[in-house]
């Protein structure tokens, strides 16, 4: 179809401007400072910035105290099942269920927020949105104890209390991505940048991103 065609068709021209609009998606290691990067490109690049879907202190929880507070996550744990929902009680059918509804919503909430451009943490962006042109994938890791020493700087923790939710954080996030979309996001092979951010300063690895996403836009 020509230019001309798509210029003169309101819904095309609307569909060209999205996919027209960067995105960067991140996925970090516990600690390796996913939100100070991604803010810094989100402010660098004019977009707006989406944090991952569940804190560090929501997965820090228990399954029973995640019951209460956060009923997503909760649902989530069961759809895993395991160490997390357990089996005794669990229907297959109904986590099947539940596992299509949970990747249903969450694709809808993430090509939402890549038809406006922006920074998406977490959220399995990187293989929902593999496809979609102008879209950089960035890996953000780096040696646990600097990962460890940074998260509890930020969060205002003590050092013990971060290694703790390292340990755990680190295996939930990808056991989730395991369960409901079948990858291990610590794995490189999705990401277009792997950046060391205990050899890379924190303002270099976005500006690193930024220079990425500059050439894709032109």
């Amino acid at each position: 179809m020509s230019d001309r065609a798509v210029a003169g068709d309101p819904a095309r021209q609307a569909g060209r401007a999205a996919s027209d609009r960067p995105v960067v998606t991140i996925f970090e290691l516990y600690g390796a400072g996913a939100t100070a990067v991604g803010q810094k490109v989100a402010e660098a690049l004019g977009l707006p910035f989406h944090p991952q879907a569940f804190s560090s202190e929501e997965l820090e929880a228990g399954a029973d105290a995640t019951l209460q507070r956060n009923a997503v996550l909760a649902t989530v744990y069961s759809a895993m099942g395991g160490a997390y929902g357990g089996f005794d009680t669990r229907d297959v059918v109904v986590t099947q269920q539940q596992k299509y509804d949970l990747v249903m919503e969450n694709n809808r909430v993430v090509r939402g927020y890549a038809d406006e451009g922006g920074v998406i943490v977490g959220r399995n962006a990187a293989v929902i949105l593999a496809d979609r042109p102008g879209t950089l994938n960035v890996l953000l890791t780096g040696s646990v104890e600097d990962r460890v020493r940074r998260a509890a700087e930020e969060a205002g923790i003590p050092v013990e209390r971060a290694a703790r939710r390292q340990k755990r954080e680190d295996d939930v996030r990808a056991e989730m991505s395991k369960a409901l979309y079948g990858w291990d996001p610590r794995l490189p092979d999705r990401y277009d940048l792997v950046i060391n951010t205990s050899r890379i300063p924190l303002d270099a690895a976005a500006e690193a991103i930024v220079n990425a996403v500059r050439p894709r836009r032109a």
